[in-house]
């Protein structure tokens, strides 16, 4: 697609860090001379536009309802109108600038920007979004805390940003429209692929470890209303006669801390997180050593279980079990992270919340119950 696009016949330096050479032809501009900050009175009828960090900017009932804090007094909330370039003071590092399709009411905390003559709305959007993944808006905010932003008008206003033309950036806007329309429907197709190879994987995994590899294995009836049939000559056991409960605990805290990752398993914390980790000190953290089994009680639920085959620490509120006997922890762990044992997890968890969100804990003498 992109490929297929050609070159203009001249380029010049844009002089602007974040973007290089711009066409020879386009000019480069203030945004303040672009825009004009609004502060517009809340209309009666008014109801509230969210400005998300894919770039959408609509009605929050248009998105979803819940997950929002939600304002009792709408003090200092200003009005947006259906056009208005929109940017999130706070949250445009992160990619929430964009074009209203709406009328409504938005927190002060946005910056609503009415594009004056020349300037087109949605190719601003698109542009002031580049500066944020080139991560120039973040490099911006000095002072401010991680991983946040205090992207004012005054800020956005003092950047100069590229001039084209007005009809090539209405071309430019038609051209991002269609192309990403081609992309969010291939995007739409793979996921659905994506979700039919997840589900089948799923059903390999359950029938493998609740029915062998053998198809024409005699079954017996397992006692067990969720699980069904297994083979005739498999024993049903309780999961507190295949692990031991062991709690070891650092006293150096110089151990290397791991992490409990739910499509990766137990992995060191340093190699995919560049952040520190939240807790002051190790000290009293929980030891792990290769063949033992971890249970992140708070996700049990969701699957996170994992036989370790590294040595490290792993938080105090984790579970970590010896084998007993022939316990196979690599089989054991497919099968607690298949669909039915994973529901099962969620039934015997307790705490509040329901399905697979809330704050469920699966405690130590529900998960020793279970059977195999």
């Amino acid at each position: 697609m992109i490929a297929d696009l050609k070159p203009y016949a001249d380029y010049k330096e844009s002089g602007l860090p974040w973007l290089g050479d711009i066409p020879q032809h386009w000019e480069s501009e203030r945004a303040k001379w672009l825009f004009t900050k609004m502060d517009r009175p809340v209309r009666e009828e008014d109801e509230v536009v969210t400005c998300f960090r894919d770039g959408m900017v609509t009605l929050r009932k248009n998105r979803r309802l819940r997950g929002f804090t939600e304002a009792t007094v709408y003090s200092g909330y200003q009005g947006i109108r259906k056009g208005d370039l929109v940017i999130h003071g706070m949250d445009a590092f992160a990619g929430a600038i964009g074009v209203s399709d709406s009328d409504g009411k938005g927190t002060p905390v946005y910056n609503v920007c009415q594009p004056r003559s020349g300037a087109n709305a949605s190719y601003y959007a698109q542009l002031v979004r580049q500066m944020s993944q080139s991560q120039w808006i973040l490099a911006l905010a000095k002072g401010i805390r991680e991983r946040s932003t205090d992207f004012r008008f005054e800020m956005f206003g003092n950047q100069r940003v590229p001039l084209p033309p007005p009809a090539e950036q209405a071309a430019i806007v038609r051209f991002l429209d269609w192309a990403n329309g081609r992309l969010e429907r291939a995007i739409r197709a793979k996921r659905k692929v994506i979700a039919l190879l997840n589900e089948q994987k799923q059903a390999i995994i359950h029938r493998a470890v609740t029915r062998g590899l053998d198809p024409s294995v005699p079954l017996k009836p397992s006692g067990i209303p969720w699980l069904g049939d297994i083979p005739q000559h498999w024993e049903v056991r309780r999961i507190k006669y295949l692990l031991r409960e062991v709690d070891e605990r650092s006293t150096t805290g110089t151990e290397p801390l791991l992490s409990m990752r739910m499509h990766h398993g137990l992995v060191l914390f340093a190699e995919h997180f560049s952040r520190p980790p939240q807790a002051a000190t190790l000290v009293g953290f929980k030891i792990v050593r290769p063949g033992q089994f971890v249970v992140n009680r708070m996700q049990a639920g969701n699957g996170v279980i994992f036989a370790s085959t590294l040595s490290g620490l792993v938080s105090p509120d984790y579970a970590v079990f010896d084998p007993i006997g022939d316990a196979n922890v690599e089989f054991l762990g497919e099968l607690f992270r298949s669909r039915r044992m994973r529901a099962k997890f969620r039934a015997e968890s307790k705490g509040l919340g329901t399905g697979t969100s809330g704050f469920l804990r699966l405690y130590n003498d529900r998960l020793g119950l279970v059977n195999k």
